[in-house]
């Protein structure tokens, strides 16, 4: 008979914790372990380069027998190994060690060696993507539009570094709502409704951090009601997010309003705790140096960037994404 029912359930309670933590971890470490290996089988793969298909067929038939409760030593996964052993380096195979053998296989098939696979194994590892997202964010060339884009921002002149290039770094140029038509878009209010619709996919656009706190949030100033098309709160930049929507072509008085709601929200809402709100005006489309000229004096953190409804994008990213076809056949 238990003294204490509740101080029982409690102790089994931590128990079962540390129990499944500790599982977690030693799957972490096999996982972890099973990634070096097939480095060092590559390895030694490489080592005879003479050998062909045949060779490699006759290869895997022997260590499955030898060793035939362990999966993924077929033909095709060796070449794999030595693809893996031949394109990454011993201190990028540490960083490797800690995603998926899935999310490598897809790295290798899907980028060459380089900053841009780089970027995507460590952008794996800090966001933890599953292999599908990791592979959605290849075929829309997140790199290229986060890592490579020129962006239009202020944000060295008005925020403290190393806030400024934090900021920097989250924004992208264009951002891809492949999510929504033109159709469903005909309006602005038409793509905020969608946007909340599909907010799951709207905040893995946006990227880590992002959290939705509300749309058309409304606003009193003094005597008068202001609408916020979108507010986000980014929990790794601690500060609120405000998002303006147009659906044309960038004008310089977007980014005066867009201050406003910058400093109504410093003003109004933000506590002691969050850094500087910061701006994102999305615009059809931008010329940059109008956009440079008209953020020059502002002295309120705004960054303008295009945007691209999933039935118009340009061609180098239709012909990536998948066909409803595909998605149909994956589901």
């Amino acid at each position: 008979m238990l003294i204490n029912d509740g101080e029982y359930r409690e102790t089994l309670g931590r128990i079962v914790d540390i129990v499944n933590r500790s599982r977690a971890c030693a799957v972490q470490k096999a996982s972890a372990e099973m990634v070096h290996m097939y480095w060092l089988i590559g390895g030694e793969l490489n080592a005879n380069i003479e050998w062909g298909n045949k060779y490699i067929d006759s290869l895997s038939k022997d260590i499955r027998s030898i060793f035939p409760q362990i999966k993924g030593l077929s033909a095709r996964s060796l070449k794999y190994m030595a693809k893996f052993n031949r394109e990454i380096d011993s201190q990028l195979c540490s960083s490797c060690c800690t995603i998926p053998w899935g999310h490598i296989m897809l790295l290798l098939d899907k980028t060459e060696p380089g900053a841009r696979r780089e970027w995507y194994i460590s952008a794996t590892i800090e966001n933890g993507w599953s292999r599908a997202v990791l592979d959605h964010q290849i075929d829309i060339k997140l790199y290229e539009r986060q890592a490579l884009a020129g962006k239009v921002t202020n944000f060295t002149r008005t925020l403290p570094a190393p806030d400024s290039e934090l900021a920097q770094q989250t924004l992208k140029d264009p951002y891809i709502f492949d999510f929504i038509t033109a159709k469903q878009g005909k309006k602005e209010r038409d793509i905020e409704d969608q946007m909340v619709s599909n907010v799951t996919k709207l905040l893995l656009e946006l990227g880590t951090g992002f959290a939705l706190v509300g749309r058309q949030y409304h606003l009193v100033v003094g005597q008068t009601d202001f609408y916020i098309d979108l507010l986000f709160y980014n929990i790794k930049l601690h500060c609120y997010f405000v998002v303006e929507l147009k659906n044309d072509d960038f004008k310089p008085e977007y980014a005066g309003k867009l201050s406003f709601y910058i400093s109504a929200i410093d003003g109004e809402l933000a506590g002691e705790g969050d850094n500087k709100t910061i701006g994102l005006l999305l615009c059809k489309a931008k010329d940059d140096v109008v956009a440079e000229y008209s953020l020059q004096d502002l002295n309120m953190p705004i960054g303008v960037s295009e945007y691209r409804l999933g039935d118009v994008l340009p061609e180098e990213y239709v012909k990536y994404l998948p066909s409803p076809e595909d998605l149909r056949a994956r589901i």
